[in-house]
C-alpha cells in the first residue's frame, strides 16, 4: 500500500499506468495510443492480450516504442506485445532531460528520483538500443543480447500465461552444471572475465552481476553524506525508495518511510547513480536477459560517483 500511494486517491489508476494496470489498458492502448484513468483490475483477463476469445489470436503489434523513444521490432508480434510493459517507464533520455545542464556535483531543487519501475526485461534485453538504463557520455554500451536462437523471443523462455522461466529449456542448453530450481540459474556462467573482482571466476553472472549492486549502494551513502552533505537510505518496497536517513543507521526505518520523507538532496551524479542501482534491482533476470550491460552501467555510476573500481573489469 506504501508503495502506491502515488496513484489517484480514489483508487483509480493514473492514465500513464493503466496502460498496464488494468485489464482493458493495454488493448485501449494499442488501438488509441492513449489509456484513461479505469478501475484496478483484479488480475489479467484473456482479453488483454486476446483479440479475439473464439480464436485465442492475440493483439499484432508491428513495433513497440520504448520511453526513450526509441522504436523497436523484435521480429515476433508476440514478444512486440510483452514488450510494451516490460519496457519500464523511464530512460537515459527521460533523467537527461530533467537533469538539463545542471553540474554534476551541485545539489539541485529542480531533481528528484526517477523510477524505471518494475520488470523492465525488455529495455535490458536491447540495451543501448532502447537505453533504459542510464548511459554516461562517452561510453559505449552493450546492444541487444541475443542469447540463442531457440531462447530469443519472450515466450521461449517464461510461459506465456504462467510468466515462469522454463526452467528445463535452460537445463537443456546449460548442461554444465545442474539446473533443478529457479535459484539454480544464477550458477550459469557464460563470460569468465572477473568483473567485479572479488576473484572468483567460477561464479554464474548473477554473481558478478551482485557484488557490482552492493558496491554503488554504499557509495552512494557516502556520496550522498560526503557531497550532497544529507544522509540517504534505500527500501526496494517504500515509494519514493530513497529517503532521508534521519538517525544515519544506513537503513530507512518505520518511521523514516514516509513519502514526506523521500529524499531530495540531489545531484546529476548522485541521481544517475541510484537510477542505475534501482534499475539493476528492479530486473532479477538482468543476468539472464543482458548481464554485461548491467556491469557496464554499474561500473560506471561507481566511477562517477568516485568509487575505486580498479579491480573490477568493465565487460
Amino acid at each position: 500500500e506504501e508503495a502506491f500511494r502515488h496513484w489517484d486517491e480514489d483508487g483509480a489508476v493514473p492514465g500513464n499506468c493503466a496502460k498496464c494496470h488494468t485489464d482493458t489498458g493495454l488493448p485501449m492502448f494499442l488501438a488509441e495510443g492513449v489509456n484513461i484513468s479505469q478501475p484496478i483490475a483484479n488480475g489479467f483477463q484473456c482479453t488483454t492480450c486476446h483479440n479475439d476469445l473464439q480464436e485465442f489470436t492475440r493483439y499484432e503489434v508491428t513495433e513497440v516504442t520504448f520511453p526513450s523513444g526509441a522504436k523497436i521490432d523484435s521480429g515476433d508480434p508476440d514478444s512486440n506485445l510483452c514488450l510494451n510493459c516490460h519496457q519500464g517507464r523511464e530512460s537515459t533520455v527521460s533523467v537527461n532531460r530533467l537533469i538539463g545542464d545542471a553540474p554534476g556535483d551541485e545539489v539541485s531543487d529542480a531533481l528528484r528520483f526517477l523510477n524505471v519501475h518494475y520488470f523492465a526485461a525488455g529495455a535490458t534485453r536491447y540495451g543501448t538500443e532502447v537505453k533504459g538504463a542510464y548511459e554516461y557520455d562517452g561510453k559505449e554500451y552493450f546492444g541487444f543480447f541475443e542469447h540463442a536462437r531457440a531462447a530469443d523471443q519472450c515466450a521461449e523462455c517464461h510461459g506465456a500465461h504462467s510468466l515462469e522461466v522454463d526452467i528445463e529449456a535452460c537445463a537443456d542448453c546449460h548442461d554444465d552444471i545442474e539446473i533443478e530450481s529457479l535459484e539454480d540459474l544464477q550458477n550459469i556462467r557464460y563470460y569468465f572475465d572477473d568483473w567485479d573482482g572479488d576473484g572468483d571466476t567460477e561464479e554464474g553472472i548473477a554473481g558478478e552481476i551482485a557484488t557490482p549492486q552492493e558496491m554503488p549502494y554504499a557509495a552512494i551513502h557516502d556520496y550522498a553524506t560526503n557531497t550532497a552533505g544529507a544522509a540517504i537510505a534505500y527500501d526496494s518496497h517504500a515509494y519514493p525508495y530513497f529517503f532521508n536517513d534521519l538517525n544515519g543507521n544506513g537503513e530507512v526505518d518505520e518511521d523514516e518511510a514516509d513519502r514526506a520523507n523521500g529524499f531530495n538532496t540531489w545531484t546529476p551524479n548522485l541521481l544517475r547513480a541510484a537510477y542505475n542501482y534501482q534499475y539493476s534491482s528492479k530486473d532479477p533476470g538482468a543476468f539472464a536477459h543482458n548481464g554485461q550491460y548491467i556491469v557496464q552501467t554499474l561500473f560506471d555510476s561507481l566511477e562517477a560517483l568516485g568509487a575505486d573500481v580498479s579491480a573490477m573489469i568493465r565487460p
